[in-house]
């Protein structure tokens, strides 16, 4: 039995400026560990080795850049779904995730959630942000 699963994400160059960008629109996002790579790697310079970030619910998320060039990237078929509290919570995410990203679904009401957005960031990764209907009074 594994002691515990965790998405990992790994960029080409981009994991600082992602790490940025995520401590900034959550609120409570922190990264707890940050292992650059140094200049016996052979690395380039700014390349993160490894970085532990902690996202809201405490969702802990690994990051790290490949210093070698694949053919790869990330996909939307794999996302992060994010449940926001309120409208307001929904729309900074938003905002911050999907400027120079590109959305997938714009925000609307499609039935299943109150509010619903899925965007990719502007290093590839996908996230669906949600508001759900408010519980059904006496559930």
């Amino acid at each position: 039995m594994p002691q515990t699963v965790t998405p990992f994400l790994m960029f080409q160059g981009a994991a600082a400026d992602a790490l940025a960008l995520y401590t900034r629109v959550f609120p409570d996002a922190r990264v707890a560990h940050l292992d650059p790579y140094g200049p016996e790697d052979g690395a380039a310079a700014g390349l993160i080795r490894g970085a532990t970030l902690h996202l809201a619910g405490g969702l802990t998320v690994r990051v790290s850049d490949s210093p070698v060039p694949h053919a790869f990237t990330f996909t939307p078929s794999s996302s992060l779904f994010v449940d926001c509290t309120d409208g307001a919570e929904f729309e900074a995410l938003y905002a911050g995730l999907s400027e120079g990203g590109g959305v997938l679904m714009p925000p609307a009401d499609y039935g299943f959630s109150a509010r619903f957005a899925w965007v990719n960031d502007p290093y590839g990764v996908s996230w669906q942000l949600n508001v759900p209907h408010p519980p059904e009074p006496g559930a």
